[in-house]
């Protein structure tokens, strides 16, 4: 049956997890035969091929412009002059402030100019059903908006807006109980976020409407290649960045999101896969990514796998503290590297404790290693989403050791779909993905896939990542094929797609509980 389907995600489609889910979702939703309209800030909704109209304000009433008639998906970007994100970041044409730091009025404001857009929206549209992203803003949004209307809807919980803006400030939970309680189902990607959520809101009856929706994976696209099909796609990728001027810099603060073309091409090309092994990490250059723990972790694996190489895709505000650490440990000045804080001051625990029991000889030989530690660590900056589907096959692993809660390890999924083996932080939606991975590895494998967060993470992941690369041909060859066949059988997006749908219609006896 063919529905009409409004979704408010109210940020980009692309960059970044919640992005991604939100463009790959309507995508899904479109293919099956739906009818969607999806609002949000992206400001170049045509770059993506299956958007066939797009709508804006800008001009004080809706005006929609189509390419395709009739238009299957609909992107509209309401006005708005402040942007609330739950991390600083830039944005291009807005100014974007972390939530905490806006004043009532302000966050009104946001609300006011949102409902009033979606109201349209739905109006016009005459939705089935609805999707909310993100505990707050998008819930309460959609509540408004739809109050009186009849249109059911469900939440998605991202996680950020959860751990990053209502858990340490009290002030957003009426917003956020505002946005839930008439939700239908509540859709999660891991049993920890679930709990976080039950825990923070202490909303009756919300469990019973909580249910498991986690992201998912283009499984055509994120797929294994023989070693000569993975070769040509990196070099194919590499010769179009090279090729592909990167946007000139016009404003004094451009956006986070921009892709550099040309730091991508080099960082890609400073590696060859046919001889180097590749490591890989892609996600938000901030502290609660676990990137310095990675770094820190580099010359542990150089000292076992001197051919090792690193490449760490993603933007943050973080990037220039984790450049200023790799330049510290490859000078061997341990004690530079062990004053870095985070990009909002914070210690950096897990770090400080390597660190300060790096001594004597053991100290000595992590300096030798880390001397071509920049040389060995490459930084391509922001990649499009589908551009890593040119990365992953090429590479041996990935690296996710963020140290605060995921609500689901999409990048590990996709990892894993192109037969690059995951090592993940041992917590939260990560933990659920490796355990699934687990399940059907060998035995000799399973160890690797995951790293506590304390005093020895660095060794941890260091001897997963180095063991794995160093492990025999026949049992990486039989992990890689157990590892796809997980990703194919448990995550696609189509069925993302009917999970949405029936949360919004309250059909959670269909749905698995968290």
């Amino acid at each position: 049956m063919r529905l009409r389907i409004l979704i408010f995600h109210g940020y980009l489609l692309g960059g970044t997890g919640s992005n991604v889910y939100n463009a790959a979702l309507a995508e899904a939703l479109g293919r099956a035969g739906h009818e969607v309209h999806l609002l949000c800030q992206d400001r170049a909704p045509f770059a993506h091929p299956w958007v066939d109209a797009a709508g804006d304000w800008d001009g004080g009433s809706l005006v929609v412009n189509e390419r395709r008639s009739p238009a299957r998906i609909t992107v509209y970007r309401p006005a708005i002059d402040l942007l609330p994100v739950y991390v600083p970041d830039r944005y291009e044409g807005v100014e974007a402030r972390p939530l905490p730091a806006l004043s009532e009025a302000e966050v009104e404001d946001y609300l006011a100019r949102n409902v009033a857009a979606a109201r349209e929206v739905a109006t016009r549209a005459r939705p089935d059903v609805a999707l909310a992203n993100h505990l707050v803003m998008g819930p309460v949004v959609l509540a408004r908006a739809l109050e009186d209307m009849g249109v059911p809807y469900a939440v998605k919980i991202h996680g950020s807006a959860l751990e990053y803006v209502v858990k340490p400030y009290p002030r957003f939970l009426p917003y956020a109980l505002e946005g839930i309680r008439p939700a239908r189902g509540v859709l999660v990607g891991s049993r920890h976020t679930a709990e976080s959520l039950w825990a923070a809101l202490g909303e009756e009856g919300l469990e019973d409407k909580t249910r498991l929706g986690p992201p998912g994976v283009d499984v055509e696209r994120f797929t294994p290649r023989d070693p000569g099909a993975a070769l040509a796609g990196w070099a194919g990728l590499r010769q179009r960045l090279a090729g592909t001027p990167s946007a000139p810099d016009t404003s004094s603060a451009p956006s986070s999101f921009a892709v550099t073309a040309g730091e991508a091409a080099r960082a890609l090309g400073g590696i060859d896969p046919s001889r180097d092994r590749v490591v890989v990490f892609v996600g938000k250059l901030i502290a609660s990514k676990g990137v310095d723990l990675l770094l820190a972790a580099w010359p542990l694996v150089l000292q076992r796998v001197p051919d090792a190489r690193l490449l760490v895709v993603g933007f943050g505000a973080f990037r220039g503290g984790l450049e200023s650490l790799a330049r510290a440990l490859g000078r061997g000045d341990l004690a530079t590297a062990r004053s870095l804080r985070a990009e909002d001051g914070r210690s950096l625990p897990e770090l400080g404790a390597f660190l300060d029991h790096l001594t004597g000889e053991a100290a000595a030989a992590y300096c030798d290693a880390a001397a071509d530690l920049e040389g060995r660590v490459h930084w391509a900056g922001r990649l499009e989403h589908a551009e890593l589907a040119d990365v992953l096959p090429a590479a041996e692993a990935m690296a996710v050791p963020s140290t605060f809660p995921e609500a689901f390890g999409m990048v590990a999924a996709e990892a894993a779909a192109c037969g690059a083996f995951p090592v993940v932080a041992a917590h939260s939606g990560l933990a659920e993905v490796a355990r699934s991975l687990a399940a059907e590895v060998p035995a000799p494998a399973r160890r690797w896939l995951t790293f506590e967060v304390g005093p020895r993470s660095v060794e941890q992941l260091a001897d997963a990542l180095a063991s794995w690369l160093i492990a025999p041909g026949e049992l990486r060859a039989a992990t890689r094929e157990a590892i796809v066949g997980v990703a194919r059988a448990r995550y696609s997006w189509e069925g993302v797609a009917r999970t949405v749908v029936a949360a919004a219609q309250g059909r959670l006896d269909e749905l698995p509980s968290p």
